[in-house]
C-alpha cells in the first residue's frame, strides 16, 4: 500500500457520496448477503427448540433439563453482540461478520458430537457467542452502505430476516428430524453458515466509512467506490464531514457526547427485548393454562411474529419519511395500549379479540424492535457504531434472560397481570426513547419548506 502522503488528489466526502448517490447493484448485493447471514442467525438460534425432545428421550432426562442449555445460549449471545462490536470497529465490519458465521456455524456442527445437556450448554454458548456477534454487524455494515433515504428500510429488511430463519429452520427440522435425528439436524445447522463464510471472503467487500478512517487503505477506498458507481481516482484524499470525530475506544459510548443517548438505548433494547421474548416463550403456554385450545394459543403466536414483520417494515418507512421519533413513540404507546386492553379480556371468551389484539401488540412491539437498530446506526459515528449497536443489543439480551428467569412468576400471576406487565415495559421503553437526542431526521421530501418571500 502507498503510505498516506502520497495522496495528494482531490478531497472526497465519503458520507456525502453514499448517503445521496445511487444504490448500486453492489450495495443491493451487499445488502442481500448481510440478510442471509442474519437468516442463518435465526436458523442456529432456534434449532435447540426442536431438537430438545429428541435429545431428552434419547438421554433419558426431563425437558427442563436443557433449561441451563438455552440460557447458556442467551447468555452467548450477549457476551458475543458486546466482544464482537468491539473488534467490528477495531478490524473492520467485513471480517466480524464472516468470523462470526464462521463460530456458529462451527459451534453448531459441534452440538452433534454433545453427549449431556451440559455439554450441549456449553456448545450454545459459544455458537450464541457468534449469533449475537453476526446481528448487529450484519446491521451496521448494511448502514454504512445505504444511502441516507433508504437506510433505515435496508436495515429492518436485516433485522426481519431473524424470524425468516426460525421458519427455515422449522423446515429444516421438520425434513431431518424424523428420518436423520438431531445430531444431523445440527451438523446440516451448521455447515450452511460455515459455506455462506466462504462465500463472504469473496463477495463482501469492508465498509468504506471504515476504510474512510484508514489512509493506508484508501487506494482500496478508491476502487470500492468505483465499484458502487462513484468513481474515484487513485490518489484521492478522503473524508467523512456527516460525522463527529471520536478515538474509538469503549469509553466514548458513555462520554459526555454520547452518556444520555447511550444509556436510553441500552434501556430502550433492554425492555423491548424482554417483552419480545416473554411472548416468544411464556405466551402459548399462558393461553393454554387460560382455557384456550392449543392451536388457537400457537396460532397467537404466528399472528404475533407475522404482525411483527408488518409492523416492522411499515416504521421503517415511517421513519425513512417523517424521522424516527414520532413513529418511535407512537408504537410504544400502540404497543403498551394492545397489551392493557388485552389484560382486561376473559380469555376463555373472546378469542378472535383475543387474537387481534395480540396480533396488534406484535405488530407494534416488533416495529420498535426491529427499527431500532436504525437508530443505533443513526446516532454513533462509525468509530463506535459497530460497538454502539452491540453494547445496546448486548444490554437487550440481558432482557431476554431476565423474562425467562420470570416466566414462573408471570404463569402463576395469571394473564391480566402478564399482559400489565408488557404493556407497562413498552411504555417505558417509550420513555427510554423520548430521551435520546439523536433521532434519524424527517427526509427532506417530507420537511416543510419556507414560504418564497
Amino acid at each position: 500500500m502507498e503510505p498516506a502522503s502520497t495522496h495528494q488528489g482531490p478531497i472526497i466526502d465519503v458520507g456525502h457520496v453514499i448517503d445521496h448517490g445511487p444504490f448500486s447493484p453492489l450495495q443491493k448485493q451487499i445488502v442481500v448477503l448481510a440478510a442471509i447471514s442474519v437468516i442463518f442467525d435465526g436458523l442456529g438460534s432456534q434449532l435447540i427448540g426442536f431438537a430438545i425432545p429428541k435429545m431428552a428421550s434419547e438421554w433419558h432426562v426431563s425437558l427442563g433439563a436443557f433449561a441451563a442449555a438455552v440460557s447458556a445460549g442467551l447468555f452467548g449471545m450477549s457476551c458475543g453482540s458486546a466482544c464482537v462490536g468491539m473488534l467490528a470497529d477495531r478490524l473492520g465490519r467485513r471480517w466480524a461478520v464472516i468470523g462470526s458465521a464462521l463460530f456458529f456455524g462451527l459451534a453448531t456442527c459441534l452440538v452433534s458430537l454433545a453427549n449431556s445437556p451440559s455439554s450441549v450448554g456449553w456448545f450454545r454458548f459459544f455458537a450464541g457467542f457468534g449469533i449475537g456477534g453476526a446481528l448487529p454487524t450484519s446491521t451496521t455494515l448494511v448502514a454504512e452502505f445505504t444511502p441516507s433515504r433508504i437506510r433505515p428500510l435496508a436495515v429492518t429488511c436485516t433485522i426481519v430476516c431473524v424470524p425468516l430463519g426460525g421458519m427455515f429452520a422449522g423446515a429444516l427440522a421438520a425434513y431431518i428430524l424424523p428420518d436423520y435425528g438431531w445430531r444431523t439436524l445440527f451438523f446440516v445447522g451448521g455447515a450452511i453458515p460455515l459455506i455462506l463464510s466462504l462465500i463472504l471472503i469473496f463477495a463482501l467487500p469492508e465498509s468504506p466509512r471504515f476504510l474512510v478512517r484508514r489512509p493506508e487503505r484508501w487506494d482500496e477506498l478508491s476502487a470500492l467506490l468505483t465499484r458502487i458507481q462513484n468513481p474515484a481516482a487513485l490518489g484521492s484524499r478522503f473524508c467523512d464531514r456527516t460525522e463527529s470525530y471520536v478515538h474509538g475506544r469503549f469509553f466514548d459510548l458513555f462520554g459526555p457526547d454520547y452518556l444520555r443517548d447511550s444509556l436510553a438505548l441500552c434501556c430502550a433494547f433492554l425492555l423491548c427485548l424482554f417483552t419480545v421474548y416473554a411472548a416468544f416463550s411464556w405466551l402459548p403456554s399462558l393461553l393454554i393454562s387460560s382455557g384456550l385450545k392449543p392451536a388457537d394459543s400457537s396460532l397467537a403466536l404466528t399472528l404475533y411474529n407475522a404482525g411483527g414483520v408488518l409492523g416492522a417494515l411499515l416504521c421503517a418507512w415511517a421513519i425513512s419519511r417523517f424521522g424516527s421519533r414520532s413513529p418511535l413513540i407512537t408504537c410504544c404507546a400502540a404497543a403498551a395500549i394492545a397489551a392493557l386492553f388485552v389484560s382486561q379480556l376473559r380469555l376463555d371468551q373472546h378469542p378472535f379479540v383475543l387474537l387481534s389484539g395480540i396480533a396488534a401488540h406484535g405488530f407494534f412491539v416488533n416495529a420498535v424492535q426491529s427499527t431500532m437498530f436504525a437508530l443505533c446506526a443513526h446516532v454513533y459515528p462509525t468509530a463506535i457504531r459497530a460497538r454502539g449497536a452491540a453494547s445496546a443489543v448486548a444490554f437487550g439480551r440481558l432482557g431476554a434472560i431476565l423474562s425467562g428467569a420470570a416466566g414462573a412468576l408471570m404463569l402463576s400471576a395469571g394473564a391480566s397481570v402478564y399482559f400489565i406487565l408488557l404493556g407497562t415495559a413498552m411504555f417505558l421503553v417509550l420513555v427510554a426513547l423520548a430521551m435520546v437526542r439523536r433521532h434519524i431526521p424527517a427526509s427532506v421530501e417530507v420537511k416543510k419548506q419556507p414560504e418564497p418571500a
